[in-house]
């Protein structure tokens, strides 16, 4: 099995070290300082579950790897429309793409049943630029869990979890998810295969939708944004507006809103990844996260009232926070 993974950062080169420890063919796509550190030494993770250090191949030439069986995405997804350099080189005529993304994907109305199948949603694929270089059947749903950071270049600090959940947006239990789930177990991760996909993106996006935006307004942790009264009651509300829209849409998330706030706020004085972007003076990513919910928001007619309040207030800072 050869995997490349455009975009070895915190995720991408853990998830790469973990499949090369399993046995894959593994080709690292990535830059600057990081990617001298993994070509010299190599990928050291460092985890409760035990140290290790992996050794696949890193380059930041795509073309030098060709076709690849599987292309992992460590991109944030508002660079997916512009990937194609990165892309292109490493797609043969069966070549998967597993988009490890947050929020609602560019792929999400592929091959789903009902009114909006086929649809597109512009805040993640904006005029079909995302389809035209990640076509859709090419990808396979993944829904990261584990936390990482970069420690420093080469060297990645495993927090907590294993799980990549993966499924087809066709809701199949396909061969190439099968097969792909069975190098992640074999590389010591967990990745169950999914019939709906969909429910996982929303369960986690249920999070995702709250605490990056408040994070983001309010420079809190997790842990704070919960045990404040008002901002605990604002996340409850966008919690049950996304779990509404979702409905609509024919997904029911097997996860109750306190429970999901319980595992929040068991994370602790964790800054999520908008407000880290924030402070790095990053481009926020906003589309996938809370754009596109509020997009889907306007075609199923949800009022989503918290949600439209939190996003004019995200935009207006993530146009004028970020040069």
């Amino acid at each position: 099995m050869r995997i490349a993974v455009v975009g070895a950062g915190a995720i991408g080169a853990y998830w790469g070290a973990a499949m090369d420890r399993g046995g894959a063919e593994v080709h690292l796509i990535a830059r600057n300082a990081h990617l001298e550190a993994m070509r010299a030494h190599g990928v050291r993770v460092l985890s409760p579950r035990g140290d290790f250090v992996a050794h696949p191949h890193a380059t930041d030439d795509p073309a030098e790897v060709g076709p690849v069986d599987y292309v992992f995405l460590g991109l944030k997804a508002h660079c997916y429309p512009t990937c194609s350099d990165l892309v292109s080189p490493l797609l043969g005529p069966d070549t998967a793409v597993i988009a490890a993304q947050n929020g609602i994907p560019w792929w999400y109305f592929h091959e789903l049943k009902g009114p909006y199948q086929g649809r597109r949603i512009e805040a993640v694929d904006p005029d079909g630029a995302t389809s035209a270089v990640l076509p859709p059947e090419r990808a396979i749903g993944c829904v990261v869990y584990p936390a990482t950071v970069i420690e420093a270049p080469g060297v990645i600090r495993h927090l907590e979890g294993t799980r990549f959940s993966i499924g087809e947006p066709s809701g199949e239990i396909s061969t190439r998810c099968t097969d792909l789930s069975d190098a992640m177990i074999a590389g010591g991760l967990k990745s169950p295969v999914e019939p709906d996909i969909r429910n996982d993106i929303w369960i986690k996006l249920m999070g995702n939708v709250a605490f990056n935006p408040i994070s983001a307004l309010t420079r809190a942790t997790m842990v704070e944004i919960c045990q404040h009264p008002q901002t605990r009651q604002v996340v409850v509300q966008l919690m049950e507006e996304t779990l509404d829209i979702a409905a609509r849409l024919g997904s029911s998330p097997d996860i109750s809103v306190e429970k999901r706030l319980r595992g929040a706020e068991g994370v602790g004085h964790h800054k999520t990844s908008m407000l880290q972007d924030l402070e790095a003076g990053k481009q926020l990513e906003l589309d996938a996260i809370v754009t596109a919910v509020v997009e889907l928001a306007d075609i199923t007619g949800a009022a989503a009232p918290t949600l439209r309040t939190i996003h004019a207030a995200v935009d207006l800072l993530a146009s004028t926070a970020i040069p």
